[in-house]
């Protein structure tokens, strides 16, 4: 029996990426296919590296070819990633950046910044190209958590531009304005100084190429998310609450700034901390300090998903102290929880984006 690509390509045309609801090859996600013999390879291309659905889509692929073609054939699955984008010829995209997302929340102290912070070097782990601003002008808490408290902006300059240069950190590009102000001296900035500020910290900063750039918001309703949604096309945004009721009802309220005609951000979904806690010496109870379900009824609500559920454990609070957050130890238990986080979010900008382009083609 000779086997040749048309073969392989049609088998493959019965293989459905799950979450775009369309077969492989009409997506064009097969490449590099080679035939020598009973022995077959070829490259599945995927929306991100961290994709959650990865081996699954192996596993379907492997099928198709034994069930369509022969089970006698020995089947190489190479699986590759390029991240899906945002329009480059939109006008309000920034060259190198392909998906900026947001993370907010309607309160401060729901641990927006801790879980902003897990969620980019958890990308990061799983192959991504990311980059952290803190956009958390009045209260920066990023500089602590990357041991970089003492540290100040600097500049280079290139191809006849200066640009600021971002900290490298466990993979990732990091940014804050606590990097311009020492860290005793309080932020005292007007709105439009603020937007200015964040606009050079967005579009002056030697980002490189990125395939998300995660950016931690001050609480609230306020300048910052006017800025970005005025001046920039923003993939989506990740709301974070914890669960008594008076975290979720300003939750909301940061939700539906999110979805304003003037803001027009789509929601990634819900990421819910200080879900429970779970004490070391008795590690199969659950004890819900602040209620339960605030922020899955939350993500029903918005029929948006609830993206992940983040324990109370005091080593997360205290790895941030130190400067080394849990996500930095993909094999731990949190590193774990952080990594399941960052593969959904993901996964739900690659949706967002492929739903751009149909509306666009459309």
């Amino acid at each position: 029996m000779t086997v040749t690509e048309k073969d392989i390509l049609t088998a493959l045309s019965h293989v459905e990426e799950p979450d775009l609801k369309k077969d492989l090859v009409t997506l064009n996600m097969v490449k590099d296919i080679h035939i020598e013999g009973k022995q077959v390879s070829f490259t599945v291309v995927l929306t991100t590296p961290a994709c959650p659905l990865k081996d699954m889509i192996r596993n379907a692929c492997i099928n198709a070819v034994h069930v369509i073609i022969s089970k006698d054939l020995e089947v190489t699955v190479n699986m590759t990633a390029k991240v899906t984008a945002q329009n480059p010829k939109d006008p309000k995209h920034v060259p190198g950046l392909k998906n900026l997302v947001t993370v907010g929340s309607g309160k401060g102290g729901v641990g927006k910044s801790t879980v902003s912070a897990n969620l980019a070097i958890a990308l990061a782990q799983q192959g991504a190209k990311v980059g952290l601003l803190d956009a958390d002008v009045y209260g920066p808490s990023v500089p602590i958590m990357f041991n970089l408290l003492d540290e100040r902006l600097y500049m280079a300059e290139k191809d006849g531009k200066d640009w600021f240069i971002p900290f490298d950190r466990y993979g990732i590009k990091v940014m804050s304005m606590g990097f311009m102000v020492p860290s005793t001296q309080a932020v005292v900035l007007r709105g439009p100084v603020i937007s200015k500020a964040l606009n050079q910290m967005i579009r002056d900063s030697e980002w490189g190429e990125l395939d998300y750039l995660i950016i931690d918001l001050p609480p609230g309703t306020g300048d910052i998310a006017i800025t970005l949604a005025t001046d920039y096309t923003v993939t989506g945004g990740i709301i974070v609450t914890t669960p008594q009721p008076v975290a979720v009802a300003d939750a909301r309220k940061a939700a539906e700034m999110f979805l304003n005609p003037r803001i027009n951000i789509p929601l990634l979904g819900v990421v819910e901390n200080m879900s429970y806690f779970t004490p070391p010496e008795l590690p199969n109870n659950q004890y819900f300090l602040f209620g339960r379900g605030g922020g899955s009824s939350l993500a029903q609500t918005l029929n948006i998903p609830l993206l992940g559920e983040i324990p109370i454990v005091e080593f997360i609070r205290q790895a941030g102290d130190d400067g080394k957050p849990v996500a930095t130890d993909p094999d731990s238990k949190l590193g774990k929880v952080f990594a399941e986080l960052a593969s959904k979010t993901a996964q739900q900008v690659s949706l967002i984006n492929a739903q751009k382009q149909e509306s666009v083609l459309a």
